[in-house]
């Protein structure tokens, strides 16, 4: 976000955030493996994930405003 908010154009914002989502997805992605893995347990995953995908449903909105 914080890129983003430097960005010197509304498709430079765009892009910016754009990674951001995608980076987003990757941490989803890591989480549930360090979680089938027991690394984390089910408190800790149960937390991280749903702040994980309220940040997903934000940046996605977010993303798809700012290309119209």
């Amino acid at each position: 976000m914080e890129e983003g908010i430097g960005g010197i154009s509304r498709k430079d914002f765009r892009a910016k955030l754009s990674i951001a989502y995608k980076e987003a997805r990757e941490t989803k992605y890591w989480l549930r493996l360090l979680h089938a893995t027991d690394y984390i347990d089910e408190h800790a995953f149960d937390s991280m994930i749903k702040d994980c995908e309220e940040l997903l449903k934000i940046l996605y909105v977010i993303v798809k405003k700012t290309g119209e």
